[in-house]
């Protein structure tokens, strides 16, 4: 596929098991100007192919054969050891919160897990493919939301204001800071101030060694799981 102005498209793997999804999501891709290097209906078949096909990032079915249980996050821990800037993206047909956890809780950046209901909203799920390849975390609005509605709130969080509590579930959707000031209509310089104190309470000291808002991310979804 041609470099269309000056942009490169996104190289995309597909493995689904089912394969009226395979190609329907080959075809939503396509249209949107993405380039489907290859698909497969099992992580064995994904593993080989590749070998041959480079991607920017993979789409991952969450079950699969033979058991059909979780090898979609089996193959996605896989993918990041072969290649740690590959963005993966798992698809869930249930919202299954520990499934999530058990896929962010080592290295999560450059990895998403949304629900394949999204996938119909093509325009969310090629958002979701370009902020994975960039190198951010993608968690489902649902599984957020579900968490928030639970009602035991742990030590971790019990600093942590209820505004400041609306801005870390939508770092936990993956939004950036500009998606968050408009989601909550405030200004860039509040934002960053809420950001700044829920670092700060979260206990999560500047290190140039780690990912601040990820651990942040990661300790509110283990604190409300």
């Amino acid at each position: 596929m041609e470099i269309v102005n000056g942009v490169r498209p996104m190289k995309i793997v597909i493995a689904d098991d089912s394969m009226l999804i395979r190609d329907g999501l080959a075809r939503l891709l396509a249209e949107a100007g993405c380039e489907v290097v290859a698909t497969a209906d099992n992580t064995a078949t994904l593993m080989h192919k590749l070998d041959f096909a480079v991607p920017d990032a993979v789409i991952v079915d969450i079950k699969m054969p033979p058991t059909y249980t979780d090898e979609g996050i089996v193959a996605a821990h896989k993918l990041r050891s072969m290649d740690p800037s590959i963005g993966v993206l798992v698809l869930s047909q249930y919202l299954e919160a520990h499934y999530a956890m058990r896929l962010l809780s080592d290295a999560p950046e450059h990895l998403g897990y949304l629900l394949k209901e999204r996938v119909s909203d093509v325009a969310l799920l090629v958002d979701a493919l370009r902020r994975v390849v960039e190198g951010e975390c993608v968690i489902d609005p649902t599984i957020v939301t579900t968490l928030m509605r639970r009602p035991h709130v742990p030590d971790p969080l019990a600093g942590v204001t209820a505004r400041e509590l609306e801005v870390l579930a939508l770092m936990a959707e993956g939004r950036s800071n500009a998606a968050i000031a408009g989601k909550l209509s405030m200004s860039p310089k509040t934002l960053e101030a809420h950001v700044r104190q829920i670092l700060q309470k979260l206990n999560l000291p500047q290190s140039p060694d780690d990912h601040r808002r990820v651990l942040a991310v990661l300790k509110y979804l283990q604190a409300t799981r």
